[in-house]
Protein backbone atom coordinates (compact mmCIF):
# COMPACT_ATOMS: atom_id res chain seq x y z
CA UNK A 1 0.00 0.00 0.00
CA UNK A 2 1.15 3.39 -0.88
CA UNK A 3 0.71 6.28 1.30
CA UNK A 4 1.60 10.20 0.82
CA UNK A 5 0.80 12.93 3.29
CA UNK A 6 -1.79 15.30 2.51
CA UNK A 7 -0.80 17.74 -0.33
CA UNK A 8 -1.78 19.82 -3.19
CA UNK A 9 -0.72 18.25 -6.43
CA UNK A 10 -1.03 20.80 -8.57
CA UNK A 11 1.72 22.21 -5.88
CA UNK A 12 3.80 19.45 -5.90
CA UNK A 13 7.70 20.05 -5.60
CA UNK A 14 10.09 19.50 -8.30
CA UNK A 15 12.94 17.43 -6.96
CA UNK A 16 16.34 19.80 -7.61
CA UNK A 17 19.93 19.10 -6.84
CA UNK A 18 20.39 20.63 -3.30
CA UNK A 19 23.90 19.32 -2.36
CA UNK A 20 26.92 20.54 -4.59
CA UNK A 21 29.20 18.00 -2.81
CA UNK A 22 27.22 15.38 -4.47
CA UNK A 23 26.79 14.00 -8.22
CA UNK A 24 22.79 15.22 -9.60
CA UNK A 25 20.50 12.07 -9.69
CA UNK A 26 17.77 15.02 -11.22
CA UNK A 27 14.84 12.66 -11.89
CA UNK A 28 15.92 8.79 -10.74
CA UNK A 29 13.05 7.33 -9.12
CA UNK A 30 14.26 5.60 -5.97
CA UNK A 31 13.00 2.86 -3.46
CA UNK A 32 14.53 2.44 0.24
CA UNK A 33 13.68 0.26 1.94
CA UNK A 34 14.06 0.15 5.97
CA UNK A 35 14.14 4.11 5.17
CA UNK A 36 12.34 4.60 8.74
CA UNK A 37 15.40 3.65 10.26
CA UNK A 38 18.23 5.60 11.44
CA UNK A 39 20.67 4.27 8.00
CA UNK A 40 18.05 4.71 6.11
CA UNK A 41 16.87 7.90 7.02
CA UNK A 42 20.61 9.18 6.25
CA UNK A 43 20.37 6.89 2.39
CA UNK A 44 16.82 8.45 1.98
CA UNK A 45 18.27 12.36 2.50
CA UNK A 46 20.72 11.98 0.60
CA UNK A 47 18.79 10.77 -2.65
CA UNK A 48 16.75 13.82 -1.99
CA UNK A 49 19.45 16.28 -1.81
CA UNK A 50 21.08 14.90 -4.93
CA UNK A 51 17.97 15.05 -7.03
CA UNK A 52 15.79 12.15 -6.62
CA UNK A 53 12.30 11.15 -6.73
CA UNK A 54 12.19 8.90 -3.23
CA UNK A 55 9.73 5.79 -2.39
CA UNK A 56 10.38 5.75 1.44
CA UNK A 57 9.43 1.81 2.38
CA UNK A 58 8.60 1.26 6.43
CA UNK A 59 7.08 -1.54 7.91
CA UNK A 60 5.58 -0.60 11.17
CA UNK A 61 6.71 2.78 11.96
CA UNK A 62 4.01 4.62 10.26
CA UNK A 63 4.89 8.12 12.26
CA UNK A 64 8.53 8.09 11.35
CA UNK A 65 8.10 7.39 7.46
CA UNK A 66 5.54 10.12 7.43
CA UNK A 67 7.86 12.66 9.32
CA UNK A 68 10.98 11.58 7.15
CA UNK A 69 8.47 12.28 3.83
CA UNK A 70 7.77 15.63 5.14
CA UNK A 71 11.40 16.57 5.50
CA UNK A 72 12.04 15.39 1.97
CA UNK A 73 9.54 17.27 0.50
CA UNK A 74 10.97 20.30 2.18
CA UNK A 75 14.05 19.66 0.93
CA UNK A 76 12.27 20.28 -2.31
CA UNK A 77 11.85 16.27 -3.44
CA UNK A 78 8.93 14.55 -4.76
CA UNK A 79 8.88 11.62 -1.73
CA UNK A 80 5.96 8.93 -0.85
CA UNK A 81 5.86 6.27 2.10
CA UNK A 82 5.14 2.98 0.98
CA UNK A 83 4.55 0.04 3.52
CA UNK A 84 5.31 -3.75 3.32
CA UNK A 85 5.78 -6.84 5.73
CA UNK A 86 9.03 -8.20 3.21
CA UNK A 87 8.35 -11.34 5.62
CA UNK A 88 5.63 -12.41 3.88
CA UNK A 89 5.21 -13.90 0.46
CA UNK A 90 4.29 -11.50 -2.12
CA UNK A 91 5.20 -8.30 -0.24
CA UNK A 92 8.32 -7.71 -2.14
CA UNK A 93 6.81 -7.81 -5.39
CA UNK A 94 3.72 -5.52 -3.85
CA UNK A 95 6.08 -3.31 -2.82
CA UNK A 96 7.84 -2.90 -6.11
CA UNK A 97 4.33 -2.40 -7.81
CA UNK A 98 3.65 0.60 -5.44
CA UNK A 99 6.77 2.54 -6.24
CA UNK A 100 6.04 1.99 -9.73
CA UNK A 101 2.57 3.37 -9.54
CA UNK A 102 3.89 6.00 -6.84
CA UNK A 103 6.34 7.17 -8.98
CA UNK A 104 5.97 6.54 -12.38
CA UNK A 105 9.14 3.84 -13.01
CA UNK A 106 11.64 2.84 -11.02
CA UNK A 107 15.15 3.22 -11.38
CA UNK A 108 17.11 2.72 -8.35
CA UNK A 109 16.89 0.23 -5.88
CA UNK A 110 18.83 0.53 -2.11
CA UNK A 111 18.09 -2.95 -0.27
CA UNK A 112 18.64 -1.78 3.18
CA UNK A 113 16.21 -3.48 5.28
CA UNK A 114 17.28 -5.75 7.76
CA UNK A 115 17.51 -7.04 11.21
CA UNK A 116 20.69 -7.41 13.26
CA UNK A 117 19.65 -9.70 16.86
CA UNK A 118 23.14 -10.59 19.01
CA UNK A 119 22.85 -14.68 19.81
CA UNK A 120 25.69 -16.79 20.17
CA UNK A 121 26.06 -19.46 17.91
CA UNK A 122 25.07 -22.13 20.27
CA UNK A 123 21.98 -20.01 21.02
CA UNK A 124 20.74 -19.57 18.11
CA UNK A 125 17.84 -21.88 16.90
CA UNK A 126 17.15 -23.02 13.23
CA UNK A 127 14.26 -20.55 13.34
CA UNK A 128 16.50 -17.73 14.53
CA UNK A 129 18.80 -18.49 11.45
CA UNK A 130 15.88 -18.83 9.35
CA UNK A 131 14.41 -15.74 10.34
CA UNK A 132 17.90 -13.39 9.56
CA UNK A 133 18.11 -15.07 6.36
CA UNK A 134 14.78 -14.07 5.65
CA UNK A 135 14.72 -10.82 5.83
CA UNK A 136 18.55 -9.76 5.44
CA UNK A 137 19.18 -11.81 2.39
CA UNK A 138 16.03 -13.70 0.88
CA UNK A 139 14.30 -10.61 0.52
CA UNK A 140 16.80 -8.77 -1.16
CA UNK A 141 16.36 -11.81 -4.16
CA UNK A 142 12.69 -11.30 -4.08
CA UNK A 143 13.27 -7.33 -4.35
CA UNK A 144 16.08 -7.17 -6.64
CA UNK A 145 14.41 -9.95 -8.86
CA UNK A 146 10.92 -7.65 -8.97
CA UNK A 147 12.59 -4.64 -9.54
CA UNK A 148 14.80 -5.81 -11.92
CA UNK A 149 11.93 -6.96 -14.18
CA UNK A 150 10.41 -3.57 -13.44
CA UNK A 151 13.29 -1.53 -14.62
CA UNK A 152 12.69 -3.79 -17.81
CA UNK A 153 9.48 -3.04 -18.64
CA UNK A 154 9.75 0.49 -18.70
CA UNK A 155 9.72 1.93 -21.50
CA UNK A 156 10.61 5.38 -19.86
CA UNK A 157 14.13 4.06 -18.33
CA UNK A 158 16.59 6.97 -17.60
CA UNK A 159 19.01 4.72 -18.42
CA UNK A 160 20.52 5.09 -15.31
CA UNK A 161 19.51 1.61 -13.85
CA UNK A 162 20.97 -0.01 -10.54
CA UNK A 163 20.34 -2.07 -7.19
CA UNK A 164 22.40 -1.47 -4.29
CA UNK A 165 22.39 -3.63 -1.29
CA UNK A 166 23.39 -2.66 2.58
CA UNK A 167 26.20 -5.22 3.30
CA UNK A 168 28.43 -4.81 6.33
CA UNK A 169 32.04 -4.78 7.19
CA UNK A 170 30.69 -7.91 9.18
CA UNK A 171 30.76 -9.79 5.53
CA UNK A 172 34.26 -9.72 6.02
CA UNK A 173 35.36 -9.52 9.59
CA UNK A 174 32.26 -11.19 11.89
CA UNK A 175 31.38 -10.06 15.37
CA UNK A 176 31.24 -12.34 18.29
CA UNK A 177 26.78 -13.49 18.56
CA UNK A 178 26.41 -12.33 14.83
CA UNK A 179 26.92 -15.34 12.60
CA UNK A 180 23.34 -15.71 11.26
CA UNK A 181 24.12 -12.15 10.45
CA UNK A 182 27.60 -12.21 9.01
CA UNK A 183 26.80 -15.11 6.87
CA UNK A 184 23.40 -13.19 5.46
CA UNK A 185 25.38 -10.02 4.91
CA UNK A 186 28.60 -11.74 3.06
CA UNK A 187 25.79 -13.90 0.63
CA UNK A 188 24.20 -10.19 -0.01
CA UNK A 189 28.08 -9.65 -1.33
CA UNK A 190 27.87 -12.79 -3.98
CA UNK A 191 23.89 -12.33 -4.14
CA UNK A 192 25.29 -8.42 -6.15
CA UNK A 193 27.93 -10.54 -8.14
CA UNK A 194 25.80 -13.20 -9.25
CA UNK A 195 23.59 -10.51 -10.63
CA UNK A 196 25.76 -8.11 -12.13
CA UNK A 197 27.23 -10.75 -14.01
CA UNK A 198 23.27 -11.68 -14.52
CA UNK A 199 21.83 -7.93 -15.18
CA UNK A 200 24.78 -6.41 -16.76
CA UNK A 201 23.43 -7.31 -20.07
CA UNK A 202 20.36 -5.33 -19.49
CA UNK A 203 22.40 -2.35 -18.06
CA UNK A 204 21.67 -2.99 -14.47
CA UNK A 205 24.52 -2.49 -12.26
CA UNK A 206 24.60 -3.97 -8.75
CA UNK A 207 26.74 -3.43 -5.82
CA UNK A 208 26.95 -3.64 -2.18
CA UNK A 209 27.84 -1.01 0.76
CA UNK A 210 29.43 -2.59 3.38
CA UNK A 211 28.84 -0.02 6.55
CA UNK A 212 31.09 -0.24 9.38
CA UNK A 213 29.68 0.70 13.02
CA UNK A 214 27.69 3.49 12.41
CA UNK A 215 26.26 6.44 15.14
CA UNK A 216 23.06 6.53 16.53
CA UNK A 217 21.57 7.95 19.47
CA UNK A 218 22.13 6.36 23.01
CA UNK A 219 25.12 4.11 21.18
CA UNK A 220 28.29 5.60 23.30
CA UNK A 221 26.08 5.39 26.41
CA UNK A 222 24.68 1.85 25.73
CA UNK A 223 28.07 0.17 24.69
CA UNK A 224 30.95 2.80 25.60
CA UNK A 225 33.47 0.09 25.48
CA UNK A 226 32.19 -1.07 21.51
CA UNK A 227 32.58 2.73 20.35
CA UNK A 228 35.49 3.62 22.43
CA UNK A 229 37.52 0.42 20.63
CA UNK A 230 35.95 1.52 17.10
CA UNK A 231 37.47 5.21 17.31
CA UNK A 232 40.62 4.17 19.06
CA UNK A 233 41.51 1.29 15.87
CA UNK A 234 39.78 3.40 12.84
CA UNK A 235 42.08 5.28 10.39
CA UNK A 236 39.50 8.09 10.52
CA UNK A 237 39.10 7.83 14.10
CA UNK A 238 34.91 8.04 14.19
CA UNK A 239 32.00 5.85 13.68
CA UNK A 240 30.44 6.06 10.70
CA UNK A 241 27.25 8.48 10.43
CA UNK A 242 24.20 7.66 8.54
CA UNK A 243 24.88 10.41 6.25
CA UNK A 244 28.25 8.87 5.19
CA UNK A 245 26.66 5.49 4.61
CA UNK A 246 23.86 7.53 2.25
CA UNK A 247 26.61 9.49 0.36
CA UNK A 248 28.36 6.10 -0.75
CA UNK A 249 24.54 4.77 -2.25
CA UNK A 250 24.42 7.96 -4.06
CA UNK A 251 27.76 7.91 -5.52
CA UNK A 252 27.61 4.15 -6.68
CA UNK A 253 24.37 5.39 -8.36
CA UNK A 254 25.59 8.21 -10.02
CA UNK A 255 27.11 8.43 -13.69
CA UNK A 256 30.31 8.74 -11.75
CA UNK A 257 30.14 4.97 -11.25
CA UNK A 258 28.51 4.13 -14.20
CA UNK A 259 31.45 1.55 -14.99
CA UNK A 260 31.19 0.03 -11.51
CA UNK A 261 29.18 -3.26 -10.82
CA UNK A 262 29.53 -6.42 -9.08
CA UNK A 263 31.34 -4.52 -6.58
CA UNK A 264 31.39 -3.71 -2.64
CA UNK A 265 32.63 -0.37 -1.24
CA UNK A 266 33.36 -0.77 2.41
CA UNK A 267 32.18 2.52 4.37
CA UNK A 268 34.22 2.24 7.40
CA UNK A 269 36.59 4.71 7.90
CA UNK A 270 39.67 2.23 6.71
CA UNK A 271 38.75 -0.66 9.32
CA UNK A 272 38.91 -3.52 7.47
CA UNK A 273 42.53 -2.03 6.49
CA UNK A 274 43.79 -2.68 10.00
CA UNK A 275 45.75 -5.26 11.17
CA UNK A 276 43.84 -8.31 12.33
CA UNK A 277 46.56 -9.14 15.01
Amino acid sequence: MTIRPDTDDSEANVPTHRDPTLPSLHGQRVLITGASGGVGGGIAEAFADAGAHVAVHYRGSAETAFELVERLRERGCEAVAVRADLGQPGAAEALIADTVRALGGIDGLVNNAGVQPVQTLTDTSRSDWDTVHATNLGAVFELSRAAAAAMNEDPAASGARWITHIASVEAHRPSPAHAHYAAAKAGLIMHARAAALELGPDGIRVNTVSPGLVDRPGLAEGWPEGVASWTSHAPLGRLATARDIGNACVLLASPAASFITGQDLAVDGGMLATPGW
